[in-house]
């Protein structure tokens, strides 16, 4: 009977091991490489997503409680997809000269730690989407300011806010950020 030395076996086993390793090192490597230069460059050519206020509608008012719909338009410059995170924002209305802060909110939440869940938007390519979220303000007959903006005719709004983005996915370069202001 011949016995086989176990450490032939281990060596074997190890150099299989490398060799995929190997393949797998080799098959991913390339597949990142693109035709311009490396994914920095790519990075670094990302442009800034616009964000307008698309529209403010109040839905109903009471002296219990006015509930407000905005709309906010996101338009993608870019030749590939991005995610928003996240928007923030603070809405200001006015009947008259004098403005008033309405309400803050945030749409889509920013990724915390390893795991979470996804709540974010995507923009595709040279495309725009329409984000949408509703305001809930508790007994808005106490402020007789803001009971005169909900029931004016034609109220003039404004917005300021953030909204963080990225690239096509989560680990796909850094995070961005865009301050915007604007008003209807």
């Amino acid at each position: 009977m011949i016995l086989l030395n176990p450490k032939i076996f281990v060596i074997a086993a190890i150099a299989v091991l490398i060799g995929i390793l190997g393949a797998i090192f080799m098959s991913t490597s390339t597949s990142d490489t693109f035709e311009e230069g490396s994914t920095q460059e790519i990075q670094s050519q990302v442009e800034p997503i616009t964000i307008n206020l698309e529209n403010v509608e109040i839905l109903q008012v009471t002296d219990r409680a006015a509930i407000i719909e905005i709309q906010f338009k996101l338009d993608n410059p870019n030749s590939r997809s991005v995610i928003a995170q996240q928007l923030k924002y603070s809405l200001y209305g006015s009947s008259g000269s004098e403005e008033y802060k309405i309400s803050s909110g945030e749409i889509g939440k920013r990724p915390e730690g390893m795991v979470d869940g996804s709540n974010y938007y995507t923009l595709l390519s040279n495309n725009s989407i329409i984000l949408k979220d509703k305001i809930t303000l508790e007994y808005p007959g106490n402020s007789p300011e803001l009971m005169s903006i909900l029931e004016s005719s034609n109220p003039s709004w404004r917005v300021e806010g953030d909204v963080f983005f990225n690239l096509s996915s989560m680990t796909s370069g850094q995070e961005n950020e865009i301050h915007f202001e604007s008003s209807k």
